[in-house]
């Protein structure tokens, strides 16, 4: 069985369950969650959560400048006054440059990407600390909008908080 029908006859078994369609659009706990795509986190069971308690949004890196649109509309439209930046250890943003990615994809296959910022990092620490600041002086991001700042530890499961300069 491929993926795809795996993933089918997943969601067909839980279709025959599904109990949640009358949840309301805004999310029950007016967050907003950016995290990383990384397979290794199940934002659900890290964070707490279930169906309609939060707006997830995942970029690779848990990057906020990608995120920016989303969050905006997630404020704006549906009412979120929170926000959780949580990136994780051992993230592979941390492992390359734009300049590497770029060669990757110039390599494999014979375009320009050079003009893309794929936004790595290489601390992740202060890299939280400078997107946790970013939405905090954004000009759509509203000051009275709590932001916050965590590292997600792979190896443990554990949030641990970033404090913001």
């Amino acid at each position: 069985m491929s993926v795809v029908e795996e993933i089918r006859a997943a969601n067909q078994a839980y279709a025959n369950s599904w109990t949640k369609g009358q949840l309301p659009l805004p999310p029950a706990r007016k967050v907003a969650i950016v995290t990383c795509m990384d397979a290794r986190i199940l934002p659900a069971s890290a964070f707490g959560l279930k169906e309609g308690d939060a707006h997830v949004i995942r970029n690779a890196g848990g990057r906020t400048p990608e995120a920016l649109r989303s969050l905006v509309i997630s404020q704006q439209l549906l009412g979120t006054d929170t926000i959780i930046v949580a990136q994780h250890t051992d993230c592979g943003m941390l492992t390359f440059e734009n300049k590497d990615i770029h060669a990757v994809i110039h390599k494999n296959l014979g375009e320009d990407a050079s003009h893309i910022d794929f936004l790595p990092f290489p601390q992740l620490e202060q890299n939280v600390r400078n997107d946790v600041q970013f939405l905090r002086t954004h000009p759509l991001i509203p000051r009275n909008v709590n932001v916050y700042g965590f590292v997600f530890d792979v190896a443990t499961g554990r949030l641990i908080s970033v404090d913001a300069e």
